[in-house]
C-alpha cells in the first residue's frame, strides 16, 4: 500500500526549508540513485535467525511451503479443506492462490480470515507472517471458538514477478466490489493527474523529467493540496488501463472463484475477524493497523477490545483518504448481517509517513509502471527501478524482518488469545 501525508505549508520559512530539501535530493550527483538516502536506515537491534526462516525469494517456494503445511494440517484435523484457485496466465508458469479452510468447532462463533499478496510482491512477507501463525497460533484451543481460513497468495501473477498488480495491470485492492457497478466509479482528479503519473515514455534515470521529480510534485501540492492529491491518486481508477491503481473493466478471475468460497465458509459464523496483509506504508519497520472507518459503535468497540494497547489509525484524520474496492470490505458486502472486523496490517518500508518518503515511494511506482509499459532507455535504469521497488515491499533488510515478524507475533498471540 502506499500513502501521502499533508505538508503545512502557512509560511515562508517552512517552504524555504522544503525547496532546500528537494534540491538536495534532485541534485545532480544524487539523482536517479538509490544513495543510502532513498531508504531509511534500519535501527541497531539484534537479528534473529528464528524469524528469518519463514522467509522465502520465489513465489514458487512460498506456495511449495504453503501446500506443504496445509497437507500436514489436513491429517490432523480431519474437517479441513484446502484451496487451489488457477489464475489464467500467458507468462508460461502455473499460477494459483491456494488457501487452507479449518472449520471450528460445532459451537464456534467467529471465523478468522488472513489474507496475504493481493498486492503481489507484498505476498512475501506476508507468505511469512500465515507460516508463523500456522506454527505458533494455529491450535485446537483456537478452533474450539474460531474457524480459520488462510488465503495465500491472490495475486500470484504480481507475486511471481515482483508487481504489485495482476497481469491485467489492475490492482486487486481496488477491484473487489459484490456488484460490478464499481467499475463505473468515476475519479475526475485522477484524470487531471494522469500525464503527471503516467509518463508515455522509456524510463531514464538521468531525464530531467525524473530529476526534477520532486520538485513538480511539490508543485502540484502547493497549487491543489495534499489531501487532493492523495484521494485523487489513491481512490482507484477504472478507467485508464496503463496507468497506476487501476481497478479494472471486470473482476479478476480469481476474485470470481473466491466470493462463493467466502460465503460459504462465513455463513455459519456470527462474527467474521479479517486480518489483511501489506508492505510499503508507514515508518519502517513499524506495523500500523489500518481497519475501514467503522459503521456501527459495535465494529468500533470490538476492534478496539480486540487489538487493544495498539493505536489503530480509524481513517478520521486530516490524512484519510477512502478507496473503491478494497478486499476488507468486499466481505462485509458479501455476507450482510454478520459482525465483520476487517483489520490491514501495514508494515512501513520507505517512512512515507513523512513527505519525502511518500514522494519517494511514488516516484518509484511511477517509474515501475512507466517502465513496465514503455520500457526502459539503458539497462541501467531498468535495474535500479526493478530492485528500488522490490526493496519497498520485500525489504532484503534482515533487521526489517526481524522487526516485522516480531511485532507480529505479538498482535497474533494477542488476538488469538482473545479468540479461544
Amino acid at each position: 500500500m502506499l500513502n501521502f501525508t499533508t505538508t503545512t505549508m502557512q509560511s515562508s520559512k517552512t517552504l524555504t526549508l522544503l525547496l532546500a530539501t528537494i534540491l538536495v535530493f534532485s541534485g545532480p550527483s544524487q539523482a536517479g540513485e538509490p544513495n543510502d538516502g532513498r531508504f531509511p536506515k534500519d535501527p541497531k537491534v539484534p537479528v534473529k535467525p528464528e524469524y528469518l526462516r519463514y522467509f522465502n525469494t520465489t513465489y514458487e517456494e512460498c506456495r511449495a511451503d504453503f501446500r506443504k503445511l496445509a497437507d500436514s494440517l489436513k491429517v490432523v484435523y480431519k474437517a479441513a479443506e484446502s484451496i487451489r484457485i488457477p489464475v489464467p496466465t500467458a507468462t508460461g508458469t502455473q499460477l494459483t492462490v491456494d488457501g487452507l479452510y479449518i472449520p471450528g468447532s460445532k459451537n464456534a462463533k467467529n471465523l478468522v480470515i488472513i489474507s496475504s499478496g493481493i498486492h503481489g510482491v507484498e505476498g512475501y512477507t506476508g507468505s511469512a507472517i500465515q507460516f508463523m501463525f500456522i506454527e505458533k497460533y494455529l491450535s485446537p484451543d483456537l478452533l474450539k471458538n474460531s474457524g480459520v481460513l488462510l488465503i495465500h497468495g491472490m495475486n500470484p501473477y504480481g507475486f511471481n514477478i515482483i508487481r504489485r498488480v495482476t497481469e491485467n495491470n489492475v490492482d486487486m485492492n481496488r477491484n473487489c466490489g459484490a456488484s460490478p457497478e464499481l467499475f463505473s466509479t468515476k475519479n475526475e482528479g485522477y484524470r487531471d493527474l494522469y500525464g503527471f503519473i503516467n509518463p508515455d515514455k522509456a524510463v531514464s534515470l538521468g531525464s530531467c523529467q525524473n530529476r526534477l521529480f520532486v520538485l513538480r510534485a511539490i508543485s502540484k501540492i502547493i497549487k491543489s493540496g495534499m489531501p487532493t492529491l492523495r484521494q485523487a491518486v489513491l481512490q482507484g481508477q477504472y478507467e485508464f488501463p496503463e496507468g497506476l491503481y487501476f481497478g479494472g473493466k471486470q473482476f479478476e478471475p480469481q476474485l470470481l472463484e473466491l466470493k462463493p468460497l467466502l460465503v460459504r465458509y462465513a455463513s455459519r459464523y456470527d462474527t467474521v475477524i479479517h486480518i489483511d496483509l501489506h508492505t510499503g506504508y508507514g515508518e519502517r519497520g513499524k506495523m500500523h493497523l489500518f481497519p475501514n472507518p467503522p459503521e456501527t459503535p459495535e465494529i468500533r468497540t470490538t476492534t478496539e477490545n480486540l487489538f487493544s494497547g495498539y493505536t489503530i489509525d480509524w481513517g478520521d484524520s486530516k490524512d484519510f483518504y477512502t478507496i473503491s474496492g478494497d478486499f476488507s470490505s468486499l466481505i462485509g458486502e458479501l455476507i450482510p448481517g454478520k459482525l465483520v472486523i476487517p483489520m490491514t496490517l501495514e508494515y512501513g518500508t520507505m517512512d512515507s509517513q513523512t513527505t519525502m518518503g511518500s514522494l519517494r515511494s511514488i516516484q518509484n511506482m511511477i517509474l515501475e509502471n512507466q517502465g513496465f509499459h514503455h520500457g526502459y532507455k539503458n539497462k541501467r535504469s531498468e535495474r535500479k527501478v526493478k530492485e528500488w521497488v522490490k526493496e519497498m515491499y520485500f525489504p532484503s533488510s534482515g533487521v526489517w524482518r526481524t522487526m516485522v515478524m516480531e511485532q507480529s507475533a505479538a498482535v497474533l498471540q494477542k488476538v488469538t488469545e482473545k479468540l479461544r
